[in-house]
């Protein structure tokens, strides 16, 4: 190339990069002459830098710590101030003085909750110390709920009952006990909450009560089935106490560990087919009929089987799926159908074998739902849902069929069908629905403090999603409250 040509090049260049300068200088001082242009949101959406990203970990755009005031959008909830024998009592924690709870500014110094089993109900836990930090600007958390003091201007009361708690450690008799000492704080926090002005005034349905364990509020639950629960699901409860109108189905806490994106096994590196390991025979199940199974095993499949075919509509429930499945999975090279127990190492080798599986089966047992799920899901393992009765957590939002495999338990114990259907699921298609396991994971993590899309925070979302409904009941009830109490006045 000539030296002329190269120098015609070098000017060329300059205009061009002068006369861009000069239209994104002009582009700006448009803007700011004429906001409400369309031109003025086109070219501040390709050259402004971008103000709207939030901070996915605490819902915010900066660092610094703020109050979730009463003017934002948040869910009003007033606690009570039971005594500690009621929550953190029950861990063990001794209050100084006057102290109702816990210092809860220093991580280091709140109660820890045991492991294991226990863990898995352990939501009225997360739900109480996450009001307990919202009174506290610095400790950063998502604004979804905030703890007011005057129950007047609350959307919500809270309960903090630690039932599942309470059920598993103070439920058993000791010494010359005639009467448990669960079942004692559930007739006092009954009279107690009778007592209210706040329980009175709309019959307790403005109240929130946690009572994951399937067997937590035995006593109580049909004197307080106007409040709202929290459940695990509502497979030992009648529709008159708990259902879907009012209540909140909240994720078993998972106790197997979580599966980091990176750590994740491909396709390829998961050989087992489908999983499962727990329970196969129902709890009730006493060790002689045990013994005697293996006699009628084959007569009572041949009644469910026949019963099945002449009614597709039929749920096998309560742990006999397990059994049926068992019978018709054990000899299967590519499946791991075992009995197991969180004994021992049985946690950890049940995260291995999940996460070292494309699929886990979560089969109904002894109540529709169990922790199986969860533990699949964060270990990525792709659920297979064998529970016709279940309900699931948070699925207004959720929509569990992009990332699960729903089985009717009719169809499921057909010889054959069920090893066919998830042998007939490409390699394309169980990775977009690992995918989105790995997207909603957050959805079913508890922690402290709480986050952005973490199961505390989705918790108090879907209670707020209940208090239309509850307005709506609330103010029917109160049409003619005031004629009435106004006739009753007069009579007297």
């Amino acid at each position: 190339m000539s030296e002329k040509s190269l120098l015609s090049s070098k000017f060329l260049f300059y205009t061009i990069t002068v006369s861009t300068l000069l239209f994104i200088l002009s582009s700006l001082f448009f803007l700011q002459r004429n906001e409400s242009s369309f031109t003025s949101n086109l070219v501040r959406k390709l050259i402004l830098p971008r103000t709207d990203i939030k901070n996915d970990r605490f819902g915010r755009t900066d660092s610094k710590p703020v109050s979730c005031g009463l003017t934002r959008d948040v869910l009003k909830v007033f606690m009570y101030d039971l005594p500690s024998e009621f929550h953190f009592g029950i861990l063990n924690w001794h209050s100084k003085g006057s102290e109702i709870w816990p210092d809860v500014k220093t991580i280091s110094s709140v109660p820890s909750y045991p492991g294991g089993l226990n863990r898995q109900h352990s939501v009225e836990y997360w739900l109480t110390l996450d009001l307990l930090a919202s009174e506290i600007p610095e400790i950063k958390r998502p604004c979804r709920a905030t703890r007011v003091k005057n129950s007047v201007e609350a959307d919500i009361v809270f309960v903090p009952f630690f039932s599942s708690l309470s059920y598993n450690r103070k439920s058993k008799l000791r010494g010359n006990e005639t009467t448990s000492v669960d079942r004692l704080l559930q007739e006092r926090l009954v009279e107690f909450l009778k007592s209210r002005e706040e329980w009175k005034r709309f019959d307790g349905r403005d109240h929130l009560i946690v009572a994951h364990h399937p067997n937590s509020l035995l006593y109580a639950r049909n004197s307080l089935g106007s409040a709202m629960f929290v459940l695990s699901d509502f497979g030992r409860y009648t529709s008159s106490i708990a259902n879907l109108e009012k209540d909140v189905i909240a994720p078993y806490i998972h106790v197997v560990k979580s599966i980091s994106n990176n750590e994740s096994a491909p396709f390829e590196n998961r050989p087992v087919l489908a999983y499962f390991q727990g329970a196969i025979y129902r709890k009730d199940v006493s060790a002689f009929f045990r013994v005697l199974k293996s006699f009628v095993c084959v007569a009572i499949s041949m009644m469910l089987l026949s019963l099945i075919s002449t009614n597709s509509n039929v749920s096998l429930q309560g742990g006999t799926i397990r059994q049926e499945l068992y019978n018709l999975l054990k000899d299967e090279k590519d499946v791991h159908f075992a009995f197991g127990t969180v004994k021992g190492n049985g946690t950890k080798q049940t995260g291995k074998g999940m996460a070292s599986s494309k699929f886990c089966l979560n089969i109904a047992g002894d109540t529709p739902s169990s922790n199986r799920l969860f533990d699949s899901i964060v270990s990525h393992c792709v659920p297979v849902i064998i529970s016709d009765q279940i309900e699931l957590p948070f699925e207004d939002t959720i929509d569990y069929s992009g990332f699960s495999v729903f089985v009717h338990s009719s169809e499921a114990v057909k010889k054959g069908f069920l090893v066919n259907l998830l042998r007939g699921i490409t390699e394309d298609q169980w990775k977009k629905k690992c995918e989105r396991l790995k997207e909603v994971v957050r959805y079913f993590e508890y922690q402290f403090p709480s986050q952005h899309g973490d199961s505390v925070d989705m918790i108090w979302s879907a209670v707020s999603h209940k208090l239309s409904s509850l307005h709506f009941d609330v103010h029917r009830q109160n049409r003619y409250r005031r004629s009435e109490t106004f006739a009753r006045s007069q009579s007297t």
